[in-house]
């Protein structure tokens, strides 16, 4: 069974690639789809096969996934750009015969209010409508969505955000990689939903201190509104659509939309997910 990867190069696709191996899946049966041949290299040097196409090509894409019966679809990078993208990579599946998408979505898509929603939900919605099977991994937030800002709070002693007093489950991104490779080995998983999230439902207070925790100096949450953090985020630098999302994801954490018990996760990988104080460590 031949299992295509779509941004293998990137950072969760490239541990999508590591977690099908190491589940025992050949080299041989992976394609990993990529806009740069050079950059993947190593993917083939491993023994996976490396084929050349772009979000943007249909035509590259239908090549790319000639003879391929399973493609994980991992959402775009280029916010505002990822329906036609989506689509585009759904069209293709369809006309290369392709009998199962998996995508790579977000906590409850269908419901949520944060920004980074509306284009999920659609692409679940092309999804839905298409012939070919689909699985949704509504993905959490990753802990390494953080690790740029660590030093700052570090420094400051003031962890900034807009996230109130919600919890929010998110994993680190390994662990979403091991759950797509689970439902990608797994027979029968056309129309499911998961609801990916992690074990520790934490406050932004309470990352506080497990960053202060880490780093032997206090470190405190400090609670501002969205438009607020906003302004603060593009006073930092961020372009303003980045800034913009990352404060209506903070929006979202206080309304609880990035959270879950669903359990989903650990009975895919087998395990609990991997502690935030070890991503954090990582990385400080």
């Amino acid at each position: 069974m031949t299992t295509a990867i779509t941004g293998a190069t990137g950072n969760l696709g490239g541990l999508v690639v590591a977690a099908l191996i190491d589940r025992g899946v050949a080299p041989a049966d992976i394609v990993a789809v990529v806009r740069n041949a050079d950059k993947a290299a190593a993917l083939a040097e491993r023994g996976v096969v490396v084929r050349v196409a772009d979000y943007s090509d249909t035509d590259a894409l239908t090549s790319a996934f000639a003879g391929v019966e399973k493609v994980l679809l991992i959402s775009g990078s280029e916010v505002g750009q990822r329906i036609a993208q989506h689509n585009n990579v759904i069209d293709a599946a369809e006309a290369a015969g392709v009998s199962l998408v998996a995508y790579t979505s977000v906590l409850a898509a269908d419901t949520s209010g944060i920004s980074l929603a509306p284009e999920h939900k659609a692409t679940e919605e092309r999804l839905t409508a298409s012939s070919i099977p689909a699985v949704f991994l509504r993905n959490g937030w990753y802990w390494e969505n953080y690790l740029g800002s660590l030093g700052q709070a570090i420094g400051s002693g003031v962890w900034l955000g807009a996230g109130g007093n919600g919890r929010i489950a998110a994993a680190s991104r390994a662990d979403y990689a091991a759950a797509a490779a689970a439902v990608l080995t797994l027979e029968n998983q056309g129309g499911k939903i998961y609801e990916l999230g992690g074990d520790e439902r934490l406050t932004y207070a309470e990352l506080a201190d497990v960053l202060a925790g880490i780093s032997g100096k206090p470190v405190v949450y400090k609670d501002v509104t969205e438009s607020e953090y906003a302004s603060i985020l593009q006073g930092a630098g961020l372009p303003d659509f980045v800034a913009t999302m990352l404060a209506s994801a903070d929006a979202g954490i206080s309304r609880g939309e990035l959270e879950t018990d669903s359990g989903d996760l650990q009975a895919l990988i087998g395990r609990a997910s991997t502690p935030v104080a070890e991503v954090f460590r990582s990385a400080i």
